[in-house]
């Protein structure tokens, strides 16, 4: 579980409770009426599928577990993988990875792995992994951008509820009780539509976005090590480039783990 993500919203709805309660009202009249909350959640839900193709909105359960785990990468024990392919290749040539290869969990390591095995020139290499790289951002820009444009049409759905609930209120002028009731329905609409695009579809939209940027930069580290694997670098070199990939403040806790694995003589 990514604590960040659920420790965000559900810190965010605990606010908006507690301040609800200090201004008087009460966390049940949110739901104290449907329409506004069907037509906000439902409204842009259901634009923002018109927007691109209809396979995101199948998706969506998929994009949710994304948001709320953490990533399954482990840069620390991949960079240790890789160094020490590294040095069985220099010891026993590349064709020698090929049994390590199917060790590999990961598939885009491991198709890196039999490219170089097959003797595919570093350029070609390169290009394939990188193409990989630019398709699978092209992937998730489109759920990114569903949760962006659903986080932008909902406030404007929760415009039009009130406009929708204000024209019924006129209708209840003669009626104090009902009129009450309608003006409350109005409003909660805008409240929803805020809501909805502030704690729900923007969020994690932030999030897919944060989680592609991480995907992006691990795969990047696999090419740069799946290249310097090829040209046959120094295992304790190859390290050290991997370890760039690393964020300053665990990389050194990397470096200690990373040393343990074999590492050929310079």
């Amino acid at each position: 579980m990514d604590l960040a993500s659920v420790g965000g919203i559900v810190a965010a709805g605990i606010i908006l409770v507690v301040v609800m309660i200090l201004d008087g009202g009460s966390p049940a009249e949110l739901f104290s009426h449907a329409a506004p909350i069907i037509l906000t959640l439902g409204g842009s839900a259901a634009i923002a599928t018109a927007t691109g193709p209809i396979d995101v909105l199948f998706k969506l359960p998929k994009y949710f577990r994304i948001t709320f785990t953490k990533n399954k990468y482990n840069e620390i024990q991949t960079i240790m993988q890789i160094t020490s392919m590294a040095d069985k290749a220099r010891r026993e040539g590349l064709l020698a990875l090929e049994d390590e290869s199917k060790k590999v969990d990961d598939n885009f390591l491991r198709k890196g792995i039999m490219l170089v095995v097959d003797g595919i020139e570093p350029a070609q290499v390169q290009g394939i992994l990188e193409l990989e790289i630019s398709q699978m951002k092209q992937r998730h820009e489109v759920g990114i951008n569903w949760f962006v444009q659903a986080g932008g049409f909902s406030p404007t759905f929760g415009i039009i509820g009130t406009v929708m609930g204000l024209i019924n209120v006129l209708k209840e002028l003669s009626d104090p009780e009902k009129l009450a009731i309608s003006i409350a329905s109005a409003f909660l609409a805008t409240l929803w539509g805020l809501l909805s695009a502030n704690m729900i579809w923007l969020p994690i939209g932030g999030k897919l976005s944060a989680r592609n940027f991480e995907e992006v930069a691990y795969r990047k580290m696999l090419v740069e090590g799946i290249l310097a694997l090829q040209a046959g670098e120094n295992p304790r070199l190859i390290k050290e480039k991997l370890l760039a990939f690393l964020p300053p403040d665990i990389r050194e806790k990397a470096n200690v783990k990373v040393s343990a694995a074999p590492e050929a003589n310079a």
